[in-house]
């Protein structure tokens, strides 16, 4: 297994890799520096201002990314990295609330969970978008709102709580898009940090990015663990599967709130980490399909 830094660029809050196979494209993006990162092959990045902060992006049936903004839901084009459609999807949140991961189901679903920016209130929420842009809120009552994926069978669905330490699982019904019989499918110990991203292998192993734990953990789908990869980081935030066969694991990290000397301490802070030789593959990401 080999861990290698892609150190051209140091976010703030670095966060939602996804994967596009029809390009061999890693996008990413920094919440609070606000922009979206596209790696192409050859590993030149190119980075793209957004207008407010971008808690996550998803790729889309069309040319477009879906971004999370801080006030709405938009089109991104991946062409010009112009937004548009700022009022596509509008949700009611507290001020201090902001949006922050998502992902798609297998039909084509957009998840989006909502966050208190201070960290400290149970303001946030589990919003489903179905196809024809319907919100449906599915729980609520989070502080951080976080990693969100499925299993290969698309039956159960993890959601991550991370001010709580908490990955949750939920029976899902792919055909409905509702939620049963919620229960915690890891509490994380406080020496380990907090669950951040989240992502679902091909062998449906779940791996989720410790905040303050300097780790990526895999976990069985009994919630026992099954390894965890130490990094040259304290603040690893999210992962996905990329590469030509699924066989990469690209990270990423964040930087925000560090002291000098912890910076001076772990200065690859922010960077993107690729691991190679896994033991491992992972699965193509769902994208949105609007009606």
């Amino acid at each position: 297994m080999k861990i290698e830094c892609i150190n051209s660029v140091f976010c703030h809050l670095g966060e939602s890799p996804v994967w596009c196979p029809n390009t061999q494209s890693l996008y990413f993006v920094d919440i609070k520096k606000p922009a979206i990162y596209r790696m192409s092959p050859n590993l030149t990045i190119e980075s793209f201002i957004m207008p407010s902060e971008v808690g996550s992006i998803v790729l889309t049936d069309s040319d477009m990314l879906i971004a999370a903004l801080r006030d709405g839901i938009s089109y991104v084009s991946v062409e010009s990295f112009k937004v548009f459609d700022s009022n596509l999807i509008k949700i009611d949140e507290p001020n201090k609330n902001r949006f922050n991961d998502a992902k798609c189901d297998a039909l084509g679903r957009y998840w989006v969970a909502t966050m208190d920016d201070g960290c400290v209130k149970p303001t946030g929420s589990l919003y489903m978008i179905e196809r024809d842009l319907t919100v449906k809120k599915m729980d609520s009552g989070f502080i951080v709102g976080n990693g969100i994926d499925w299993n290969i069978e698309s039956n159960i669905m993890y959601f991550t709580d991370s001010e709580n330490r908490t990955i949750f699982s939920y029976d899902y019904n792919l055909e409905s898009g509702s939620l049963s019989n919620k229960r915690v499918f890891v509490k994380v110990p406080n020496k380990h940090g907090y669950p951040d991203g989240l992502t679902v292998d091909s062998q449906d192993g779940v791996w989720s990015a410790h905040w303050d734990g300097g780790c990526v953990t895999r976990y069985f789908s009994d919630g026992s663990i099954d390894k965890v990869i130490d990094l040259p980081v304290p603040r690893p935030t999210s992962m996905t599967f990329g590469g030509e066969n699924f066989d990469k694991l690209y990270i990423t990290t964040a930087s925000i709130g560090m002291t000098d000397s912890e910076i001076k301490k772990f200065p690859l802070s922010g960077s993107i980490f690729v691991i190679d030789d896994i033991g491992v593959k992972g699965r193509p990401c769902n994208v949105f399909i609007q009606e």
